[in-house]
Parts: structure tokens; sequence; C-alpha cells
């Protein structure tokens, strides 16, 4: 077998998408469908629910407490879907464009405008999954306390006792000999 020789890999079913199929699907049912719009639906109707399902609270006996703890959460739901929605709508029209229209790496200016905006989106897409956090801080005072309960009084507490740990031992001189009694012990001997 020779090094330079190419091998053709014929897949067992038969079946062979070509690069139009590809982008056919990426374009009209993968980022559109699946990743874009099932996704926001389902979240949006579940937030949707919720709502309603609060607005009936109001009007059953229930503590007042309950019912206020009811409305934050509700409001925290309502909040992470719409930062969910504004955030995988612009993701996935990043990549819709992106995969239509490529930019070829023969015009380096750019390339390199193409790859920093895909930063930019990638970037946008990770704070889709870490946003809840700022969300339920920002929506919550119960949250808020909780967080300020686990990370001061544990983790703060137990780093401060780790980085800051002093001995706070007190020694007697008793122990320590003078360097000069040291030199003259020696010269004794």
């Amino acid at each position: 077998i020779a090094l330079g020789s190419s091998y053709n890999i014929q897949p067992t079913l038969g079946c062979v998408l070509s690069n139009y199929v590809a982008v056919q699907y990426s374009t009209y049912f993968f980022f559109p469908i699946l990743i874009g719009l099932l996704p926001i639906v389902v979240a949006s109707s579940f937030s949707i629910l919720a709502y309603h399902n609060v607005r009936h609270i109001v009007r059953r006996q229930l503590p007042i407490v309950r019912r206020k703890l009811d409305k934050q959460i509700t409001a925290m739901v309502l909040m992470r879907v719409i930062a969910f929605v504004c955030l995988t709508l612009s993701f996935n029209a990043y990549r819709i464009y992106t995969i239509n229209f490529p930019t070829s790496q023969s015009m380096p200016m750019a390339y390199a405008i193409s790859r920093l905006t895909q930063a930019i989106f990638i970037s946008i897409n990770i704070i889709n999954y870490m946003i809840s956090f700022y969300i339920f801080i920002i929506f919550s005072s119960r949250f808020r306390r909780q967080v300020k309960l686990v990370l001061v009084r544990k983790y703060w507490q137990r780093w401060k006792y780790w980085c800051c740990y002093i001995n706070n031992r007190i020694e007697s001189d008793n122990n320590i000999e003078r360097p000069n009694s040291q030199m003259e012990s020696e010269e004794k001997l």
C-alpha cells in the first residue's frame, strides 16, 4: 500500500449525504426547529403554565408567605425563559448564517472578523447556561440569602482559616542559645 494512495470509504447502508443536503438539513431543520423552536416552545409553554398556576393560587386559601414565594419563583422562571429565548435565537441565527455563507481563509481580514464573531456568539451561547444564577440573584431575596449563607459563612470562613492560619503559640527563650555562647562552647571542646 502506497502512502500517497487515497482510500474511498463506502457507507455500509448506502446512504451518502452530500454537502448540499447537510446544509439544507442544518438550515431548515436542525438549527431552526430542533435546536431553536422546539426548546423555546417547551420552555415558554411551561413558564406560561406556571404563571397561570400562580394566578390561581391567589384565589385559593394559602398562606401569604407561600403565595409570595410562588410569585417569586414564577418571576424567576419567566425571566429565565426570556433570557433563554433571546440567547438561543441569536446563536441559532448566527449558525444558520455561517452555514449558508462560509468565509474563505483566502481572505484573511474577513476570515478574522468571522472568527471573532464566532467567538462572541459562542460566548453568548455559554452565557445561556450560566445566566440562571444571576437572574435568580436579581429576582429572589431568598436565593440571595442562601448564596450568602453558603459563600460567606461556610466557604469564606474555611478559606480564611486555611489561608490565614497563624500559629498563636508562645515559646520560651530558654531553649535558644546566643551565637556567641555557641562559639565559646565549641572553642572549649
